[in-house]
């Protein structure tokens, strides 16, 4: 049996503006399991964002609960047993990329081998770009520093939102074919949000937010 890394029970996410409360989430039900593949699809503004966002303890729920019962406690996910991928850009402006990958080990006050950080960019193909500062990476280069920056610290579980939405079709599948191998490697469970079918169809489970609801299903997995 695999250990159970996250539970939601009936949640719900509503957000105020102007004295109406918009329902964003409604009585989720879903679980995440060690080694799982997940896609997460839906319409833009369907929910997929604050579904990731709750689901690594960077948002609470307005209704229902969470639990991370391989994991601990919400203050214990992060950097080092949750890795997240941020839609938007997260590198910071005054670090290197491999310096923005060492980041987590820092902050969590973990010790890594000398040249750590640099060899992970080449195992994803980006060693180049190791001593670049972010304002010198295109959109596309810096979102996968980004997803290098996550699996870092070999975090249990990875929740990537858009990771390859500013890549070209042939490099985003590389890259994810990187990806896929590493986190086997590591023995991590992967949530991607996405709008590739190209992405989606390498998942083993698709989730699809719909209206706030999550419908779950398995997939027809697609080799490399």
């Amino acid at each position: 049996m695999t250990d159970i890394l996250t539970i939601c029970r009936n949640i719900g996410r509503k957000f105020s503006s102007g004295g109406e409360h918009l329902s964003v989430l409604q009585d989720i039900n879903c679980e995440i399991r060690e080694g799982d593949r997940i896609v997460l699809a839906g319409p833009s503004g369907s929910g997929k964002t604050t579904l990731l966002h709750i689901l690594g303890g960077l948002d609470r729920p307005t209704s229902g609960e969470i639990e991370w019962p391989s994991l601990g406690t919400i203050e214990q996910l992060r950097p080092r047993r949750i890795g997240f991928v941020f839609q938007s850009p997260s590198l910071f402006p005054a670090l290197t990329a491999a310096q923005n990958v060492d980041l987590p080990a820092v902050l969590a006050g973990v010790e890594t081998t000398p040249g750590y950080s640099r060899n992970l960019l080449s195992y994803f193909g980006l060693g180049e770009l190791a001593d670049k500062l972010p304002e010198e990476l295109s959109g596309g280069q810096a979102q996968t520093v980004v997803m290098v920056r996550a699996l870092a610290l070999r975090p249990k579980l990875v929740l990537a939102d858009e990771p390859t939405g500013q890549l070209d079709g042939t490099t985003a599948r590389s890259f994810m074919d990187a990806v896929l191998e590493h986190v086997e490697g590591i023995g991590a469970a992967l949530v991607v949000a996405t709008h590739d079918e190209a992405i989606a169809t390498r998942m083993a489970t698709r989730w699809t937010v719909d209206h706030g609801r999550l419908i779950c299903g398995k997939m027809k997995v697609v080799g490399t």
